[in-house]
């Protein structure tokens, strides 16, 4: 249903015209949801309560536009779903915009912890890092956007833009007093997704790190793999602490170098409908662990699950972040969207784990800042174990 917003001046003409708009909207509403909604026709009549007051009452002018946007915005709010987010006009074309073309960014890697968007890692070499953003550093407001609550892919998508442009940050930084408020110049940012090296040369144990999942972390774990077995790989520790996602396909595609063929993840609909993401290709062999934290979430938990509960590998670390849903963009006739949560995941032992995240098999906690890496150390610790035990 489309609307025209207009501007309340408290004329009788353009008062009775809002009058009879809000008639018809919420008449139409009753026609939709009329037998849903028989059972609530109080919260209803307090609903058209709450409008004519506001709009009869309250102090300044306010457009029928403005409200009905703050109904919609309070009906997902109603859902308690951190990743259901209604967007207004312009924030939603300012993400599409920034989907199609091809855009730069800061040069951080952001997480949720305590619900809010906190800075994981700061790249070198990049806007985030010459403007001393650190890690621990809390975003609490995009340009004009309030970041407390948002979810993490708006976040992301707000802070992108194209190369020059620039964006207004304003951070609260532990031990600081007050806001620090930042404006900083976009730039192309091409850090890789995948580090890897040696960790002990004679036993052959390697190292690969998996920082977020884009198109193009597949081929990067592929090169570095190989790599890793020019220098006599024997055993790996795969890193994905502090991952917070990213593509889906792309950790699907990953996984296939450490489970067998057969299921990564299944995809759950509220209708009973159901997709199998399979892994393809053939695994690496080889004595496997994995390193988990309370920062690994989404797309990381899916490989990290796939590895668990398909046996190829064990988990150390932290319990994970929990976030096992998907959302779906869905346009709406005013320019607006909604990002809507429509379906879960399911761990190849078809475990849920939404807001409840992955137990790791051995847990080893690290203090943020320690100078030694004790959950590094307890995996390379299991290799050696597993390398010298003699064969079944």
């Amino acid at each position: 249903m489309e609307y025209t917003p207009r501007e309340w001046s408290g004329g009788e003409r353009r008062q009775s015209r809002g009058f009879r708009w809000l008639a018809l909207l919420l008449f139409l509403l009753f026609l939709l949801v009329g037998s849903l909604l028989a059972k609530n026709y109080q919260h209803l009549g307090n609903l058209l309560r709450v409008l004519v007051l506001v709009k009869t009452q309250y102090l300044h002018p306010v457009s029928t536009g403005a409200l009905v946007d703050g109904a919609m915005q309070g009906i997902v709010d109603a859902l308690d779903d951190p990743y259901s987010v209604y967007l207004d006009a312009r924030t939603f074309k300012q993400l599409q915009e920034q989907i199609r073309g091809s855009f730069g960014g800061l040069g951080i890697l952001v997480g949720l912890k305590n619900n809010q968007l906190t800075v994981v890692r700061t790249y070198e070499n990049t806007p985030a890092f010459e403007n001393g953003i650190q890690p621990g550093d809390v975003i609490a407001k995009i340009d004009q956007h309030d970041a407390r609550g948002m979810d993490l892919e708006t976040a992301v998508q707000l802070m992108r833009g194209p190369v020059g442009s620039k964006v207004h940050l304003s951070i609260i930084r532990p031990g600081r007093a007050e806001p620090l408020d930042l404006t900083i110049t976009r730039q192309e940012i091409s850090v890789p997704t995948v580090q890897s090296r040696i960790l002990d040369q004679e036993a052959g144990i390697g190292y690969l790190a998996i920082a977020q999942f884009t198109e193009k972390t597949a081929e990067e774990v592929e090169q570095a793999l190989q790599k890793l077995q020019k220098e006599g790989l024997k055993a790996l520790v795969l890193d994905l602490r502090d991952n917070p996602g990213g593509e889906l396909r792309s950790a699907v595609h990953v996984a296939g170098y450490f489970v067998p063929p057969g299921p990564v993840v299944y995809i759950q609909y509220r209708g009973g409908q159901e997709d199998e993401l399979k892994a393809e290709g053939q695994p690496l062999r080889l004595p496997l662990v994995v390193l988990v934290n309370g920062n690994s979430a989404s797309a990381a938990e899916i490989l990290a699950g796939a590895i668990k509960d398909r046996g190829t590998g064990r988990l150390v670390g932290e319990k994970t972040f929990g976030k096992g849903v998907v959302q779906t963009v869905f346009n709406l006739s005013d320019g607006a969207g909604l990002k809507l949560t429509t379906a879960r995941y399911l761990t190849p032992g078809r475990h849920d784990i939404n807001k409840k995240g992955i137990q790791p098999d051995i847990i080893v906690e690290q203090a943020p800042g320690a100078a030694v890496d004790r959950q590094l150390e307890k995996a390379r610790q299991l290799l050696q174990e597993k390398l010298v035990r003699p064969a079944a």
